[in-house]
């Protein structure tokens, strides 16, 4: 740490509030295809198809991520990278329609927080340490936040949101937490199933298959809807994830 700390100094890292300022598009209300609902200036990042309402046809979440050189912010010192790319993502979730193509029902653009951080992995990408991304699952829209520092953090896991399309919302059935400290061998993982409220909260290390687990149910009722989370990484129901 002594080598690296003063390092860190010129790595670029600023709160999501000092980041430049965007103005998010209003995409439009039905396409016939995912590169439809892409507005000019985003680019069709990722995208999966599956049944989502349970009415047997193909439904779309898509994922859009902005391309404006002016989010690509100079990352003075170099360490961590010579920049970093803080353009924002949009989360879109179209159903399809009977006579053909999508109609929007959902577009979110905070449940995936810009990136603040050169030496932390763009937590939405696949191509991350810990691999993020979307994908649907048994007709369930799955959002998957990596978490990796190549430098200022020994921590590492996954934040992943299951949601489900109800009383025409898409809404929070799962929550799921991995924390592993690469230094110490420490994990400690949360899962909350929103349908049941229990609450399984566990703790182990990565030389062993052995962990302690404990039980507990989620006060309160109901199925939060993707905008009521927020920022993905900053939600913390009961604030169970904060205190693993």
């Amino acid at each position: 740490m002594i080598l690296i700390a003063p390092l860190l100094a010129l790595a670029f890292s600023a709160p999501q509030d000092d980041l430049p300022t965007v103005r998010y598009p209003v995409l439009v209300a039905e396409a016939a295809s995912a590169g439809g609902f892409v507005p000019r200036g985003w680019l069709l990042e990722s995208s999966a198809t599956g049944d989502l309402d349970g009415d047997g046809r193909p439904d779309l979440t898509f994922a859009l991520h902005m391309a404006d050189p002016a989010n690509v912010l100079k990352n003075e010192g170099g360490f961590c990278g010579e920049t970093i790319d803080t353009n924002p993502r949009i989360l879109g979730i179209a159903l399809a329609r009977p006579s053909g193509g999508y109609r929007l029902v959902v577009q979110n653009h905070s449940l995936v927080p810009r990136r603040d951080n050169a030496c932390a992995d763009d937590w939405f990408s696949s191509d991350g340490e810990m691999g993020g991304g979307l994908s649907i699952a048994r007709g369930n829209v799955v959002i998957t936040l990596g978490r990796f520092m190549s430098a200022g953090g020994w921590g590492m896991g996954r934040t992943v949101f299951t949601l489900r399309w109800r009383e025409n919302a898409l809404r929070v059935i799962g929550f799921d937490v991995l924390n592993v400290q690469r230094n110490s061998g420490a994990i400690a993982s949360l899962s909350i199933n929103y349908l049941t409220r229990k609450v399984r909260i566990a703790h182990g290390t990565t030389d062993s298959d052995k962990e302690k687990v404990r039980w507990s149910r989620l006060p309160g009722a109901g199925l939060p809807t993707i905008d009521a989370v927020g920022d993905g990484l900053e939600y913390d129901p009961a604030g169970l994830a904060g205190a693993l």
